[in-house]
């Protein structure tokens, strides 16, 4: 029970536990297995409540469902870094919130100039804009004491920022024709969510339950549902009072009840679903082709370039400052680090590309061939300076 403990509290054991499931997706879908691993992906699960009738496969279900929760944590550490963290000022904001539009714009342009005559994979721009939190930080924590706790606290800062970006591009660019009434009911939901947020209910299961109405009308509405979660986090008061005067701290309470559940279930569930590539009828052109290469391209050097190359430049006209005790050889570590995009990248390739045999898995695999690039070279600049440093 102790070596369990221990594995579960350690910082790096989200990403021993996503590359586990990872090569287990990838053994299975290029093995006789195959067939049970789609049966699986493929699975009908369907709910309904009279007229009201959702079904979809298990792959969908964890895609649209399970992610929901997810971006609700997102949005959770979100609300708590704007207010009460690294981003509840400016001059502690500017160098991750700068980093993080260079991490997105530079990446966007690289694939866009790969694939700039195909509108069909045009489609995909924003899968190297991502940074994979969980993924990133996990390698980060391998480096242990000899990385400043300061270039922690940006990493994530950026990291939170990125997810922020891909929220608002899932939003813009991949919702379908809208349903007005469904829109119409989460709106109304969304105000009775404010209501009771307003008078101070400390009910986690009030939350949940018009969240989960939420997520159905939003769901229904054409834009995508995992926005609902984001939406729900922030209508979750950080403090509400109870009758007898005392201060719950619900939103902060319901981040460390759903963290252990979103490291070690949804984003492995997530990453075993979505990893299996079929490696067997790949070739090379495909590999090298403008998408995949367009993908690798812009998470291996377009984050890198973006994060260092906008940061120095606000740094230099003192829009912004280095972290304390960090040096510019780590920064560019953590930097190259930010091309680990790994589930994000996924979740927005899945968006941009419905059906996965189109590129015949090259742009899944672009993904995480560029997230296995970005993080070995980031973990050994980091491990060979601070190395040098002693």
């Amino acid at each position: 029970m102790k070596i369990i403990k221990d594995f579960y509290e350690r910082e790096s054991s989200v990403g021993v536990v996503l590359i586990t499931v990872t090569c287990l997706a990838l053994l299975l879908k290029n093995s006789p297995f195959a067939e049970a691993y789609n049966l699986f992906l493929h699975t009908p699960v369907e709910i309904r409540f009279g007229a009201l009738d959702i079904a979809k496969p298990l792959l969908l279900w964890i895609n649209d469902g399970l992610m929901a929760v997810f971006f609700l944590l997102v949005g959770l550490e979100v609300k708590r870094e704007i207010l009460y963290g690294s981003l509840s000022s400016w001059s502690q904001a500017a160098l991750p919130v700068i980093a993080a539009l260079g991490g997105m714009t530079v990446p966007a342009l690289i694939y866009i100039g790969f694939n700039r005559e195909q509108p069909l994979a045009l489609q995909g721009w924003a899968i190297p804009t991502a940074t994979d939190i969980a993924f990133a930080l996990g390698i980060l924590s391998l480096l242990g004491k000899r990385v400043p706790t300061s270039l922690k606290i940006f990493l994530l800062a950026l990291a939170i920022i990125d997810d922020l970006g891909a929220i608002v591009i899932i939003a813009l660019f991949f919702t379908a024709e809208l349903s007005h009434v469904s829109m119409a009911i989460a709106s109304v939901t969304l105000v009775l969510l404010f209501i009771v947020n307003r008078i101070g209910v400390t009910r986690q299961a009030a939350y949940i339950l018009l969240g989960s109405v939420l997520w159905v009308s939003v769901l229904k509405s054409g834009v995508h549902a995992t926005l609902a979660g984001v939406a729900l986090a922030f209508m979750i008061p950080m403090e509400a009072k109870e009758s007898n005067g005392t201060r719950v701290a619900l939103a902060e309470r319901l981040e460390h009840d759903l963290h252990p559940w979103v490291s070690f279930l949804i984003l492995p569930l997530f990453a075993f679903v979505n990893a299996g590539i079929d490696l067997r009828g790949l070739s090379l052109r495909e590999i090298f082709g403008p998408v995949p290469m367009g993908i690798m391209c812009g998470l291996f050097f377009g984050k890198q370039i973006g994060v260092f190359l906008f940061s120095w430049v606000a740094i230099r006209l003192k829009f912004a400052v280095l972290p304390h005790g960090v040096t510019w050889s780590q920064f560019y570590g953590v930097a190259i680090m930010t091309g680990i995009g790994f589930t994000m990248s996924l979740f927005i390739d899945s968006l941009a590309f419905v059906d996965d045999k189109v590129y015949q898995y090259a742009d899944k695999l672009a993904v995480l061939l560029g997230s296995l690039l970005s993080g070995v070279a980031g973990y050994l600049v980091l491990r060979f300076k601070t190395a040098t440093q002693k």
